[in-house]
């Protein structure tokens, strides 16, 4: 169990933080940007959760699961994510639980549920909407970022720097987003907002 009684410590005064194992880093690092990166989508999540709670109507899916509820379940799984992202993989704990195929998977099919009541795309969507539907695309270009990051970091430390479920994870999380963002501007009678190709709008 985790225990924090104090967040301030003056260890990163200097510029350095510590990782997962206790070594220490430059924060310009890749990874510190990765975990950092991933830290801030889960805060924007959080604004996700906080402006469903204010709009009647968007608290519940259909199927298969209690929008809330998922939406608390990818925080955590972005919490674990950002936690093996802030080490080096095999200098990882060896009783630490990591994501798998399976968390990435489980996104994919509630995508498919919840695309099967939305109409095709004939355009593409200008990133606006309601609170919630605003705030999904913003989680969802952050989390396209947080992926570059990985792959950054791939490429500069090697193939054995990040897991490749990592990537998985982080490239379908921005997919979840945005259908989610499809989704409540769909069940709460928004009309989306269409990218009109400059040739049209003159």
């Amino acid at each position: 169990m985790v225990r924090i009684n104090r967040v301030h410590t003056g260890g990163g005064d200097g510029g350095e933080t510590s990782l997962l194992d206790g070594s220490r880093v430059g924060k310009e690092s890749i990874r510190v940007g990765l975990f950092g990166t991933i830290d801030e989508l889960n805060s924007q999540i959080g604004v996700v959760r906080m402006e469903m709670s204010r709009m009647p109507g968007v608290t519940r899916f259909h199927r298969p699961d209690d929008a809330e509820e998922a939406l608390q379940r990818v925080q955590n799984e972005l919490f674990d994510i950002g936690g093996e992202c802030a080490c080096e993989p095999e200098m990882l704990p060896e009783q630490m639980v990591l994501i798998g195929m399976e968390e990435c998977d489980r996104l994919i099919g509630e995508m498919d549920l919840w695309l099967e009541e939305l109409d095709p795309l004939e355009s593409f969507i200008l990133p606006t909407g309601s609170a919630p539907v605003a705030f999904l695309h913003v989680s969802r270009t952050v989390a396209r970022r947080a992926e570059r990051e990985a792959c950054i970091l791939r490429e500069s430390e090697g193939e054995g720097s990040v897991r490749s479920e990592v990537i998985c994870y982080l490239n379908r999380i921005s997919d979840w987003l945005f259908v989610m963002a499809r989704w409540i501007a769909k069940n709460t009678g928004e009309e989306e907002s269409l990218w009109t190709p400059l040739g049209k709008r003159k």
